[in-house]
């Protein structure tokens, strides 16, 4: 006899290990009647998303609409999985601007480094990806499912 699935709801610590293990990610946005959703590499520290991409047609969007959501999974099996939904606004610092700005981008350079340690160099493996971006993790919600073993 097997027993029935448990679906429960994660802490906040329990989200924040996931969103810490984990790194690759989706984000979504939307504009006028339109939701779209990417995959992107990130790293998460101290209550902030850092990663990275390259100018098109979701930073314009973004500039204009900046509030996103962005989705973790860890999946073992179809009764075991573990998700994490954030909900914040993204912010693309620039690199030439304010001193404040100038500061952002350096440090979501080095937290993207803890990822891919030549991010941003001469030996960077995905140098078209030259925005860094950073999203202050406003809201937080997680959902487990873990199988019930057998009897």
């Amino acid at each position: 006899m097997t027993h029935q699935p448990d679906f429960h709801v994660l802490d906040r610590a329990a989200c924040e290990a996931l969103l810490a293990t984990q790194h690759v990610g989706r984000l979504a946005f939307t504009f006028h009647d339109r939701v779209d959703i990417e995959p992107i590499h990130y790293v998460y520290a101290d209550g902030h998303i850092y990663g990275r991409t390259q100018y098109g047609t979701k930073v314009h969007v973004l500039a204009h609409h900046p509030w996103i959501a962005f989705e973790v999974d860890e999946i073992k099996a179809l009764f075991e999985w573990r998700s994490v939904v954030v909900h914040g606004r993204i912010q693309f610092p620039d690199p030439d601007g304010s001193a404040q700005n100038v500061s952002q981008f350096a440090h979501a350079v080095e937290m993207f480094r803890t990822l891919v340690p030549t991010a941003f160099d001469a030996d960077d493996p995905t140098p078209a990806r030259e925005l860094a971006f950073v999203i202050a993790v406003q809201e937080m919600t997680g959902r487990a499912a873990t199988s019930g073993g057998a009897a």
